[in-house]
């Protein structure tokens, strides 16, 4: 997830029944550059368990790291890793295939170009956005990473198992709106 830097981020606002007439739109003017970085995430969908690293880039050093630091995460006793990457050449250097060749239960699946939704990372990245970053204002990076990891922790705390595909359970069906066609008689 990234690049994120160290502004304001906007959230969600009350709706109002009866808005107030028409002004201008405002928004906190966040001028100035106070750091910025990238954020690294593996998610194990069957289980919902979460693991995030904030870095300064995302070249090959730091992804062949964040590698490092999921293998010591992963339980030992998960026979195959399949790391769902996309198509950034950092992902596919020669310091990664070391690491492959190092780690025999890791296997990387590179997605095809624009078909970021067949990661199930994509939507978690989502969440962990409106539970770090909405309606927030950091003047730090350090602030930003440290939000991030109290919302990872937090999501953990809480988790769940992601299943591609299936409606939220706490929320009900629709009924069909006015493109419902009339029955025949």
């Amino acid at each position: 997830m990234g690049p994120l830097s160290a502004r304001s981020y906007p959230g969600r606002s009350l709706v109002r029944p009866h808005p107030p007439p028409a002004e201008r739109a405002r928004q906190e003017i966040d001028y100035g550059r106070r750091g910025k970085g990238y954020v690294f995430g593996a998610f194990c969908p069957a289980t919902g368990a979460a693991f995030t690293r904030p870095y300064p880039g995302r070249g090959t050093a730091h992804w062949v790291v964040f590698l490092e630091e999921v293998e010591s995460w992963l339980p030992p006793e998960v026979a195959r890793v399949y790391a769902i990457a996309d198509n950034l050449g950092s992902h596919r250097a020669i310091d990664v295939l070391l690491f492959l060749l190092a780690h025999p239960r890791w296997e990387m699946v590179f997605q095809p170009k624009y078909a970021a939704y067949l990661n199930l990372i994509e939507p978690w990245w989502k969440v962990l956005r409106s539970l770090t970053l909405a309606g927030r204002r950091f003047e730090t990076w350090d602030e930003v990473t440290a939000a991030i990891a109290q919302a990872t922790e937090y999501w953990n705390a809480h988790r769940h198992p992601f299943v591609w595909g299936q409606r939220r359970r706490h929320r009900p069906s629709r009924p069909p709106g006015i493109a419902l066609l009339p029955k025949a008689t």
